[in-house]
C-alpha cells in the first residue's frame, strides 16, 4: 500500500475529460487541472484500500482506536453476522479417523459461534458430510446421501428454517465443480484447511447463494483450536499431530485433497493430551497421513542440521529434510504425560522407523506393541510403479528387524488388489508375503484410479475389474487364514484389555481390545477387586482388565478372540 501511494506522488497526471453536452465548450486551466489532481490523489491516499475489501488479511501497519473501529465497521461480513443464533448441526462422518477429528475440528469453531450440536437428522438446520476421496465407492456413498437430503431438504415445511447442506473434507477439495453444478444438492463447500471459514460460508448460505472455500495451506494445522471430543464413551480419543503427505504414491489422491505436509507445534500437542488426560481418556490414537514423518520445526531451537533417518533401504522422493523434533521426540514426551494411558498411532509409512522409534515402542509399557506397516504389494515391480520407495526385501528386512526389537508386537497392514500393470505374478508376490509376515489385522481393496495422481497421468488403469475382485477375494482368503494361524498362538495366554462396552452381537457380553489392538468378546461378569477377594466390582467402559485367552478364530479382516474367564 504504501509503495502504492509513493508511486502515485511521482506519477506525472495527464487527465484528459470527457465533456457532456452541457460543459461541451468548456475550456479547462492548468490551475483547475492542478487542482482535480490534487484532490484525486488526496481522496486515493485516505481512502479504503485494497485490504478494506478482505476480511480477516493482517497489515503491517499499527492502527489506533479510530482506525480499528473503521476497519470493523467496514469489514466484510460482521461477527454478529456469523453467529449460529442457536441453529443445529448435524455431522456424518465417512473415511478415516482424520475424518473423525476433523469433524471434531469443525465443530469447535461452529460450538464458538453459537451453534448446537444434534443427532436427530430430523431436527438439523444444518447437515455436513465429512467426506473421504480415497476410493470411487466412497465418493459414490456421498452422491448417494446427498440426493437423500436433497429429497428430505425439498419435503421441510416452510414454517422451519430452510435446511443447508455441506460438503466438508476432501471431496470437497477433489470435486468442487462437480459439487457445486451438479443439480445444486449443495450449499457450502469446505476443504480440509478450510475449516475457520465454516461461519462465514454458512452465513452466506444464509442469504440464498452457494458459498465455496477449498484452499489448500501450507501452514494451517488448527494448533490453535482444541477440538470437542465426541467419542461415545469417553475412554479414547484422536490427536491431530500433522496434516498433507509429501510421499507422492503414484496411486493416491491424498496430497492433492490435504495439501503438503506440516506438523503440529510439539506443546499444543501435549496441552490437549493432558487434556484429555484430565478428562479421563485412557486412550490416544495420534493421527496424520503420514504420522510417523512427523518434523516440528516451530521453534529456532528444535531446527538443527541432523538429517531425517529413514528405514534402512527406503528412499522418498523428495530431498532429504533437515531438523526439527521427530516423531521419537514426540513419542516419547507423550508417552510420559499420563503412565496409564495407552498411546496408539497411525497412518505411518514403513520408511520412517528408524531404531529410535521402534525401541521407544519396546521400551514404555503404555506404547501400544501394534503398528500398523502399509505394504500395498508383495511384487517389488508393483511397488516401483506406486512409487512406495522401497522394495519387497527392503519390507521383509523392516519387519524382521521390528519382530527382533518388539518380539511380541502386532501387525496390521493394506493392500491394494489390480494396482495398474500388475501380473499374475505380482499377485502370488503379494499373497506370498501375506504368508511370509503373519499379519493380526488387514485392509484390502481393489484398487481404484484417482484423478490428479501420478498413476492418471502416466499409467493404464489395465487390470479388468473381474480380475481385481478375484485377485482381492485371494488376498482376504490368505489373509484370513494367516491371522487365524497367528491369533492361535495367544490361546492360553493373558491379555490386558481396554473395554469399549456391550458387545453388538449380545448384551449379556462386553468387547475390548488388547494392547495389539485386536477385538476381543467376553461374558459380562462382575470380577474381583483383587485377587483372592470375595469383593466384586461391575467393568464398565473404560475400564482394563486381564483376559485369559480361550480360543480365537479370525472374521474378515478384523478378528474376534473369545475368552472363557476373566481375572483382575
Amino acid at each position: 500500500q504504501n509503495v502504492y501511494k509513493e508511486h502515485l506522488a511521482n506519477v506525472t497526471w495527464c487527465i484528459q475529460p470527457r465533456y457532456c453536452s452541457k460543459l461541451a465548450n468548456t475550456s479547462v486551466t492548468p490551475r483547475e487541472r492542478k487542482t482535480t489532481v490534487n484532490k484525486f490523489k488526496s481522496q486515493i491516499s485516505s481512502g479504503p484500500s485494497f485490504q478494506d475489501f478482505i476480511k480477516g488479511v493482517s497489515v503491517n501497519k499499527t492502527y489506533n482506536a479510530a482506525d480499528e473501529e473503521y476497519y470493523d465497521k467496514h469489514s466484510y461480513l460482521s461477527q454478529d453476522l456469523e453467529m449460529g443464533n442457536s441453529r443445529k448441526v448435524y455431522f456424518e462422518t465417512y473415511g478415516c479417523q482424520m475424518n473423525v477429528n476433523d469433524t471434531e475440528i469443525a465443530w469447535s469453531i461452529l460450538q464458538r459461534k453459537g451453534y448446537q450440536r444434534t443427532v436427530d437428522l430430523s431436527e438439523a438446520d444444518v447437515v455436513l458430510l465429512v467426506t473421504c476421496s480415497i476410493r470411487e465407492k466412497a465418493e459414490q456413498t456421498i452422491w448417494n446421501r446427498l440426493q437423500q437430503l436433497t429429497t428430505m431438504k425439498k419435503r421441510r415445511l416452510k414454517t422451519h428454517t430452510p435446511m443447508k447442506i455441506g460438503i466438508l473434507g476432501c471431496m470437497a477439495e477433489r470435486l468442487k465443480t462437480e459439487l457445486l453444478e451438479r443439480e445444486k444438492l449443495v450449499d457450502v463447500l469446505a476443504g480440509p484447511d478450510a475449516y475457520r471459514d465454516l461461519p462465514r460460508l454458512l452465513t452466506v448460505a444464509d442469504g440464498g447463494h452457494q458459498a465455496s472455500n477449498v484452499l489448500l495451506s501450507l501452514e494451517e494445522t488448527y494448533a490453535d483450536i482444541m477440538p470437542v471430543h465426541h467419542a461415545p464413551h469417553g475412554y479414547s480419543a484422536f490427536v491431530s499431530i500433522m496434516r498433507g503427505c509429501d510421499n507422492m504414491c503414484s496411486y493416491c489422491i491424498v496430497p492433492f485433497t490435504r495439501g503438503k505436509e506440516r506438523s503440529r507445534p510439539v506443546i499444543s500437542i501435549l496441552d490437549e493430551v493432558r487434556m484429555l488426560s484430565d478428562q479421563g481418556v485412557k486412550e490416544v490414537t495420534l493421527l496424520g497421513q503420514n504420522v510417523n514423518s512427523y518434523r516440528d520445526t516451530s521453534e529456532e531451537q528444535f531446527c538443527g542440521s541432523d538429517v531425517t533417518k529413514l528405514s534402512q533401504g527406503f528412499k522418498t522422493v523428495y530431498r532429504s529434510k533437515q531438523g526439527g523434533l521427530r516423531f521419537s521426540d514426540l513419542l516419547d514426551r507423550v508417552s510420559r504425560i499420563d503412565p496409564d494411558m495407552r498411546i496408539r498411532f497411525t497412518s505411518p509409512h514403513p520408511k520412517d522407523f528408524p531404531d529410535e522409534v521402534l525401541q521407544l515402542i519396546a521400551e514404555r509399557r503404555n506404547i501400544c506393541k501394534q503398528i500398523h506397516l502399509p505394504a500395498q504389494s508383495g511384487s517389488s515391480t508393483v511397488l516401483k510403479a506406486m512409487r512406495r520407495g522401497y522394495t519387497r526385501e527392503a519390507y521383509l528386512d523392516l519387519v524382521k528387524n521390528i519382530k527382533r526389537i518388539i518380539p511380541e508386537v502386532s501387525l496390521s497392514s493394506d493392500f491394494i488388489s489390480g494396482f495398474c500393470g500388475e501380473t499374475e505374478d505380482d499377485q502370488q508376490q503379494t499373497l506370498s508375503l501375506i504368508r511370509e509376515v503373519g499379519y493380526n489385522v488387514g485392509f484390502l481393496f481393489a484398487y481404484s484410479m484417482r484423478k490428479k495422481t501420478h498413476a492418471f497421468h502416466r499409467l493404464q488403469d489395465d487390470v479388468p475389474a473381474e480380475v481385481k475382485r478375484q485377485r482381492l477375494e485371494e488376498c482376504i482368503g490368505v489373509f484370513r487364514e494367516e491371522a487365524a494361524r497367528v491369533n492361535a498362538a495367544l490361546i492360553g495366554s493373558t491379555q490386558l484389555v481396554l473395554v469399549e462396552g456391550e458387545s453388538k452381537r449380545s448384551a449379556k457380553d462386553l468387547c475390548g481390545r488388547t494392547d495389539g489392538n485386536m477385538k476381543v468378546i467376553f461374558p459380562k461378569e462382575d470380577v474381583a477387586v483383587r485377587p483372592a477377594e470375595s469383593n466384586t466390582a461391575s467393568v464398565n467402559a473404560g475400564d482394563y482388565l486381564l483376559v485369559k485367552v480361550g480360543s480365537g478364530t479370525s472374521l474378515k479382516s478384523h478378528h474376534i478372540l473369545k475368552y472363557l474367564s476373566i481375572k483382575c
